[in-house]
Protein backbone atom coordinates (compact mmCIF):
# COMPACT_ATOMS: atom_id res chain seq x y z
CA UNK A 1 0.00 0.00 0.00
CA UNK A 2 1.33 3.42 -0.93
CA UNK A 3 1.68 5.99 1.81
CA UNK A 4 -0.89 8.76 1.98
CA UNK A 5 0.40 12.32 1.74
CA UNK A 6 -0.15 15.61 3.50
CA UNK A 7 0.25 18.44 1.01
CA UNK A 8 0.25 22.14 1.79
CA UNK A 9 -1.10 24.73 -0.60
CA UNK A 10 0.49 28.15 -0.96
CA UNK A 11 -1.68 30.70 -2.72
CA UNK A 12 0.73 33.46 -3.74
CA UNK A 13 -0.02 37.00 -4.90
CA UNK A 14 2.72 39.53 -5.60
CA UNK A 15 5.21 37.18 -3.94
CA UNK A 16 3.27 36.99 -0.66
CA UNK A 17 1.37 34.12 0.91
CA UNK A 18 -2.37 34.85 0.89
CA UNK A 19 -5.58 33.07 1.88
CA UNK A 20 -9.22 33.44 0.90
CA UNK A 21 -12.59 31.91 1.70
CA UNK A 22 -14.44 30.46 -1.30
CA UNK A 23 -11.91 32.32 -3.49
CA UNK A 24 -12.95 35.79 -2.24
CA UNK A 25 -11.81 38.16 0.53
CA UNK A 26 -8.15 37.33 -0.14
CA UNK A 27 -5.79 38.50 2.60
CA UNK A 28 -2.01 38.53 2.94
CA UNK A 29 -0.91 36.21 5.76
CA UNK A 30 2.85 35.89 5.58
CA UNK A 31 6.14 35.25 3.82
CA UNK A 32 6.35 32.40 1.36
CA UNK A 33 9.91 31.16 1.92
CA UNK A 34 9.77 31.14 5.70
CA UNK A 35 6.57 29.10 5.74
CA UNK A 36 7.87 26.69 3.09
CA UNK A 37 10.99 25.96 5.14
CA UNK A 38 8.99 25.63 8.37
CA UNK A 39 6.58 23.06 6.91
CA UNK A 40 9.37 21.18 5.16
CA UNK A 41 11.33 20.89 8.41
CA UNK A 42 8.16 19.66 10.12
CA UNK A 43 7.68 16.73 7.75
CA UNK A 44 5.48 18.06 4.93
CA UNK A 45 5.24 15.53 2.10
CA UNK A 46 4.65 17.92 -0.78
CA UNK A 47 4.12 21.61 -1.52
CA UNK A 48 1.77 23.06 -4.13
CA UNK A 49 2.14 26.73 -5.02
CA UNK A 50 -0.38 28.67 -7.07
CA UNK A 51 0.33 32.12 -8.47
CA UNK A 52 -3.35 32.99 -8.09
CA UNK A 53 -3.49 36.07 -10.31
CA UNK A 54 -1.22 34.91 -13.15
CA UNK A 55 -4.13 33.65 -15.26
CA UNK A 56 -6.50 36.53 -14.56
CA UNK A 57 -3.70 39.08 -15.11
CA UNK A 58 -2.64 37.25 -18.32
CA UNK A 59 1.01 37.10 -17.25
CA UNK A 60 3.62 34.42 -16.66
CA UNK A 61 4.30 32.91 -13.26
CA UNK A 62 7.03 34.44 -11.06
CA UNK A 63 10.06 32.26 -11.70
CA UNK A 64 12.19 33.96 -9.06
CA UNK A 65 9.78 32.91 -6.33
CA UNK A 66 9.84 29.33 -7.61
CA UNK A 67 13.64 29.28 -7.71
CA UNK A 68 13.90 30.62 -4.17
CA UNK A 69 11.56 28.01 -2.71
CA UNK A 70 13.01 25.11 -4.73
CA UNK A 71 16.50 25.89 -3.44
CA UNK A 72 15.39 25.51 0.19
CA UNK A 73 13.03 22.51 0.25
CA UNK A 74 13.70 18.98 -0.93
CA UNK A 75 10.26 17.44 -1.33
CA UNK A 76 8.02 17.31 -4.41
CA UNK A 77 7.17 20.88 -5.41
CA UNK A 78 4.21 21.53 -7.72
CA UNK A 79 3.63 24.93 -9.29
CA UNK A 80 0.63 26.37 -11.11
CA UNK A 81 -0.80 29.63 -12.36
CA UNK A 82 -0.52 31.19 -15.81
CA UNK A 83 0.96 28.10 -17.53
CA UNK A 84 -0.11 28.24 -21.17
CA UNK A 85 2.58 26.38 -23.10
CA UNK A 86 5.30 23.75 -23.03
CA UNK A 87 7.79 26.61 -22.83
CA UNK A 88 6.16 27.84 -19.62
CA UNK A 89 6.30 24.33 -18.19
CA UNK A 90 9.94 23.87 -19.18
CA UNK A 91 10.89 27.20 -17.60
CA UNK A 92 9.30 26.11 -14.34
CA UNK A 93 11.11 22.79 -14.42
CA UNK A 94 14.42 24.57 -14.89
CA UNK A 95 13.48 26.87 -11.99
CA UNK A 96 13.10 23.84 -9.73
CA UNK A 97 9.43 22.80 -9.92
CA UNK A 98 9.12 19.01 -9.99
CA UNK A 99 5.48 19.05 -11.08
CA UNK A 100 3.59 21.34 -13.44
CA UNK A 101 0.05 22.18 -12.40
CA UNK A 102 -2.38 23.33 -15.10
CA UNK A 103 -5.93 24.55 -14.71
CA UNK A 104 -7.49 27.45 -16.63
CA UNK A 105 -5.39 27.18 -19.78
CA UNK A 106 -6.09 23.45 -19.96
CA UNK A 107 -9.84 24.05 -19.85
CA UNK A 108 -9.49 26.60 -22.64
CA UNK A 109 -7.18 24.36 -24.70
CA UNK A 110 -7.27 20.74 -23.48
CA UNK A 111 -4.45 19.61 -25.77
CA UNK A 112 -2.11 21.57 -23.49
CA UNK A 113 -2.28 18.65 -21.06
CA UNK A 114 -1.04 16.22 -23.71
CA UNK A 115 1.69 18.62 -24.83
CA UNK A 116 3.06 19.11 -21.33
CA UNK A 117 2.72 15.42 -20.48
CA UNK A 118 4.73 14.53 -23.57
CA UNK A 119 7.39 17.10 -22.68
CA UNK A 120 7.86 16.45 -18.95
CA UNK A 121 6.10 13.12 -18.35
CA UNK A 122 2.68 12.24 -17.00
CA UNK A 123 4.06 11.90 -13.47
CA UNK A 124 4.98 15.58 -13.56
CA UNK A 125 1.76 16.80 -15.21
CA UNK A 126 -0.93 17.72 -12.70
CA UNK A 127 -4.46 18.79 -13.61
CA UNK A 128 -6.03 21.05 -11.01
CA UNK A 129 -9.80 21.41 -11.15
CA UNK A 130 -11.91 24.01 -9.36
CA UNK A 131 -15.38 22.62 -8.81
CA UNK A 132 -18.74 24.14 -7.90
CA UNK A 133 -21.85 22.23 -6.87
CA UNK A 134 -24.74 22.65 -9.33
CA UNK A 135 -27.44 20.29 -8.01
CA UNK A 136 -30.40 19.61 -10.24
CA UNK A 137 -28.85 21.12 -13.37
CA UNK A 138 -29.36 18.59 -16.19
CA UNK A 139 -26.29 19.88 -18.02
CA UNK A 140 -24.09 18.36 -15.32
CA UNK A 141 -24.91 14.69 -14.65
CA UNK A 142 -22.47 14.53 -11.74
CA UNK A 143 -23.94 17.60 -10.04
CA UNK A 144 -20.57 19.37 -10.24
CA UNK A 145 -19.30 22.00 -12.71
CA UNK A 146 -15.76 23.02 -13.58
CA UNK A 147 -15.13 26.74 -13.04
CA UNK A 148 -12.05 28.89 -13.65
CA UNK A 149 -10.59 32.29 -12.81
CA UNK A 150 -11.16 31.81 -9.09
CA UNK A 151 -14.70 30.59 -9.64
CA UNK A 152 -15.77 33.61 -11.65
CA UNK A 153 -16.07 31.79 -14.97
CA UNK A 154 -18.53 28.94 -15.49
CA UNK A 155 -17.18 26.59 -18.15
CA UNK A 156 -20.19 24.36 -18.83
CA UNK A 157 -17.99 21.27 -18.26
CA UNK A 158 -19.09 18.43 -16.02
CA UNK A 159 -16.43 17.83 -13.37
CA UNK A 160 -16.33 14.05 -13.66
CA UNK A 161 -16.25 14.09 -17.45
CA UNK A 162 -13.41 16.62 -17.37
CA UNK A 163 -11.47 14.55 -14.82
CA UNK A 164 -11.64 11.54 -17.11
CA UNK A 165 -10.64 13.64 -20.12
CA UNK A 166 -7.67 15.08 -18.24
CA UNK A 167 -6.44 11.61 -17.39
CA UNK A 168 -6.90 10.45 -20.99
CA UNK A 169 -4.85 13.41 -22.23
CA UNK A 170 -1.94 12.58 -19.95
CA UNK A 171 -2.42 14.10 -16.50
CA UNK A 172 -0.73 11.88 -13.94
CA UNK A 173 -2.51 13.34 -10.93
CA UNK A 174 -5.55 15.49 -10.14
CA UNK A 175 -6.02 18.20 -7.54
CA UNK A 176 -9.74 18.42 -6.79
CA UNK A 177 -10.65 21.72 -5.16
CA UNK A 178 -14.18 22.33 -3.89
CA UNK A 179 -14.97 26.02 -4.10
CA UNK A 180 -17.98 25.49 -1.87
CA UNK A 181 -15.72 24.15 0.89
CA UNK A 182 -12.65 26.32 0.25
CA UNK A 183 -11.42 28.09 3.37
CA UNK A 184 -14.49 27.17 5.42
CA UNK A 185 -12.66 24.64 7.63
CA UNK A 186 -15.90 22.61 7.73
CA UNK A 187 -14.42 19.56 6.03
CA UNK A 188 -13.64 18.39 2.51
CA UNK A 189 -16.39 17.64 0.00
CA UNK A 190 -16.31 13.87 0.46
CA UNK A 191 -18.91 13.22 -2.23
CA UNK A 192 -16.98 15.17 -4.85
CA UNK A 193 -13.62 13.65 -3.94
CA UNK A 194 -14.97 10.11 -3.95
CA UNK A 195 -16.73 10.63 -7.30
CA UNK A 196 -13.49 11.79 -8.95
CA UNK A 197 -11.35 9.12 -7.26
CA UNK A 198 -13.71 6.41 -8.51
CA UNK A 199 -13.79 7.86 -12.03
CA UNK A 200 -10.03 8.01 -12.67
CA UNK A 201 -7.07 5.71 -12.24
CA UNK A 202 -4.51 8.34 -11.22
CA UNK A 203 -3.85 9.76 -7.73
CA UNK A 204 -6.27 12.38 -6.41
CA UNK A 205 -5.39 15.22 -4.03
CA UNK A 206 -8.41 16.49 -2.08
CA UNK A 207 -8.49 20.25 -1.59
CA UNK A 208 -10.77 22.72 0.14
CA UNK A 209 -12.31 22.68 3.60
CA UNK A 210 -9.74 21.11 5.96
CA UNK A 211 -10.22 22.41 9.48
CA UNK A 212 -9.33 19.61 11.89
CA UNK A 213 -7.43 16.32 11.80
CA UNK A 214 -10.60 14.27 11.46
CA UNK A 215 -11.29 15.93 8.13
CA UNK A 216 -8.03 14.56 6.71
CA UNK A 217 -8.84 11.09 7.98
CA UNK A 218 -12.32 11.20 6.45
CA UNK A 219 -11.17 12.27 2.98
CA UNK A 220 -8.30 9.77 2.90
CA UNK A 221 -10.66 6.93 3.83
CA UNK A 222 -14.27 7.67 2.86
CA UNK A 223 -13.25 10.08 0.10
CA UNK A 224 -10.71 7.74 -1.47
CA UNK A 225 -8.11 10.50 -1.81
CA UNK A 226 -4.41 9.71 -2.10
CA UNK A 227 -3.43 12.98 -0.47
CA UNK A 228 -5.04 15.70 1.63
CA UNK A 229 -4.22 19.31 0.90
CA UNK A 230 -4.13 21.72 3.83
CA UNK A 231 -3.85 25.49 4.08
CA UNK A 232 -5.71 27.51 6.73
CA UNK A 233 -5.27 25.00 9.54
CA UNK A 234 -1.47 25.29 9.37
CA UNK A 235 -1.16 28.82 7.98
CA UNK A 236 -2.96 30.24 11.04
CA UNK A 237 -0.98 28.11 13.47
CA UNK A 238 -3.90 25.94 14.64
CA UNK A 239 -2.04 22.71 13.84
CA UNK A 240 1.44 21.63 12.85
CA UNK A 241 2.16 19.30 9.93
CA UNK A 242 3.86 16.79 12.23
CA UNK A 243 0.87 16.80 14.56
CA UNK A 244 -1.51 15.99 11.70
CA UNK A 245 0.68 13.18 10.41
CA UNK A 246 1.03 11.63 13.87
CA UNK A 247 -2.75 11.73 14.23
CA UNK A 248 -3.28 9.98 10.89
CA UNK A 249 -0.55 7.43 11.61
CA UNK A 250 -2.16 6.71 14.96
CA UNK A 251 -5.47 5.98 13.26
CA UNK A 252 -3.91 3.44 10.93
CA UNK A 253 -3.26 5.60 7.85
CA UNK A 254 0.09 4.70 6.30
CA UNK A 255 2.21 7.86 6.34
CA UNK A 256 5.81 8.81 5.70
CA UNK A 257 6.89 9.59 9.24
CA UNK A 258 9.90 11.55 10.50
CA UNK A 259 10.20 10.05 13.98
Amino acid sequence: MLSKRVVSCFDVRDGKLVKSVKFVDTKEIGEVLGRAKEYYDDGLDELVMYDITASSDHRNIMLDTVETIASEIFIPFSVGGGIRSVEDATSLRWAGAEKINVNTAAVERPELIAEISHAVGAQSTILSIDVLRVPGDPRFPSGFEIVTHGGRNHTGRDAIAWSREGERLGAGELVVNSIDADGTKDGYDIELTRAVAEAVGVPVIASGGAGKPEHLYDVLTEGGADAALIASMVHYGEYKVSELKRYLDGRGIKMRMNY
